[in-house]
Order: structure tokens, then sequence, then C-alpha cells
């Protein structure tokens, strides 16, 4: 049995599209404004918007208190959901288990999310996200490479790919050129920003729409914060309006936002 037959197709075949102007498949959809991105789909009937809630001016620091009351008897808000309310586990790291969900004792960057709204329509839960109080102790924070260097700190252990001795070849190397650059750190925008939709089944399973570059990294994602089989969840990508690498895995984190307010609630 030959696995690679289309290998033997004759040049001619093999370039049908190779080098050709060949339009993408929804090109024409972008053009006249037809291409549904997730906030153009309709809404299913009952569905609940969530905001996060954050410390907006602490890149570094302990958390000593939430108080939530006021969020909560804010009008139109139908839940309030932090760390407790998560069934599965709190993270939404897809290789390195180290990005909670919800933070629970430490701020380790600006805008970390502590806690989300769900509201029934998204300017109420904006509005009622506001309304926390969140005392935080600030701490040292590490805010370019240089600040880490000094402090000793380090994302992973220290590895190296080492062939020979680079030292020694170095100290017989007759011309040497040393200096530095720094490069400003650039958010991505995105044609469609982090977003995602999630409607719940009847028997626990999910249907996640998510912005994302990698929909089965979604799927672990979901499946793990909720404590359920990844067969249980199927995650729709149509398009994902920009991705740069930023719709990866920081799209999980939104996507199993949604996924433990459905759950909580049992609706979209």
């Amino acid at each position: 049995m030959r696995a690679l037959r289309n290998l033997d197709l004759p040049p001619s075949e093999g370039l049908k599209t190779v080098r050709k102007p060949v339009a993408h498949d929804s090109a024409v959809r972008h053009v006249q404004g037809n291409a549904p991105y997730i906030d153009d789909l309709p809404e299913p009937a009952g569905t609940l918007h969530a905001a996060p809630g954050y410390v907006a001016k602490v890149a570094h620091g302990r958390i000593v208190s939430v108080n939530l009351d006021a969020v909560r008897q804010s009008p139109g808000v139908v839940a309030v959901l932090t760390a407790a309310d998560i069934p599965g586990k709190n993270d939404c790291g897809p290789v390195i288990e180290d990005d909670p969900v919800f933070a629970t004792d430490k701020i380790e960057f600006c805008g970390q999310v502590v806690f989300a709204v769900l509201a029934t329509t998204r300017d109420q839960a904006r509005r009622a996200a506001r309304l926390a109080q969140i005392v935080v102790e600030p701490l040292p924070a590490a805010i370019d490479v240089r600040d880490a260097l000094a402090a000793n700190l380090h994302l992973q252990p220290d590895y190296t790919f080492r062939r020979g001795a680079a030292s020694d070849a170095i100290a017989r190397a007759p011309r040497r050129f040393a200096g530095q650059m720094r490069i400003g750190g650039q958010e991505h925008f995105y044609l469609e920003g982090q977003v995602s939709l999630v409607q719940p089944g009847e028997g626990g399973e999910m249907h996640v729409w998510s912005s994302t570059q990698h929909p089965t990294e979604i799927q672990h994602t979901v499946a793990k914060v909720l404590s359920i089989p990844d067969a249980w969840v199927t995650v729709e990508t149509r398009r994902m309006g920009g991705g740069f690498g930023g719709k990866e895995s920081q799209a999980a984190q939104w996507a199993a936002i949604a996924a433990i307010g459905a759950r909580l609630t049992g609706r979209p």
C-alpha cells in the first residue's frame, strides 16, 4: 500500500495552485462585510455577558482582601465568578500550568483577572466590575529583563545548546563587538478581540465558539477547568480576525470564563 500516492502526480497537476494568485476562501465575504465573526452570531435566548474584574495599577502584589458585595448588588448582575466557582483546575496555561483563570492570593501582572461578572447586558457587566473593592499589598516588580537579571529571577531553569568550546573560540577571535539595544513591547491590534461564546448542553457538554488559532488547546483547557472529558467539549472556529500568535494560548482564559459561567447558570 502506498501512502504517498499524491507525490506521483505529474508536474502540471502539482502546480494548479502553487505560484497562482488564488483568492482567499473568505475574501468576497470579507470585502462585502458578510463574514460572520463571533460577535455577529445571533445570541441564544438568555445569553449572559461576562466582564473581567482586575486590579489595574499593580504589577506585582499580595491580595489582602476582595469585597464583591457592591458588584453582586449592581443592576443586571446574575452571578459573580471567582476561583471558588471552578469545578476543576484553576489554570488556563497550555503547557506549563502556572496561569490561573482567576488570581487568588497574588497579582503577577497589571490587569490579571481576579473575578468575572455575569450580567444581562455587556454594559451592565462592565459597570458592575468597576465596583469591586480589592486591596493589594504591592511587592517589588521586575518590569524588564534587566530587573529580572538583577533579582536573579527565571521563568524556567536555564538551558544551553552547546557544541565545542565557545569560550576558547571567542578568546582567539581577532575582533569583538558588544552592545545593547532596546525594543519597546507592542500589543497586537486584532481585527477581532479575544472573544468566546459557550452554549451548555443538556448533559453537561459544552459547545464553544472561540476566536482562536488552536481549537484543540481551547478544548483541553475548558475540559480541565470544568473537570469533564475532552470529548464533552466541541470547539468551533470559523474565522478569528487576526492571530499573530496572541490568539493561541491567550484565547483559553476567555473560553474558560464563559464555560464556567455557562456551567454555573445553565445559560449561554
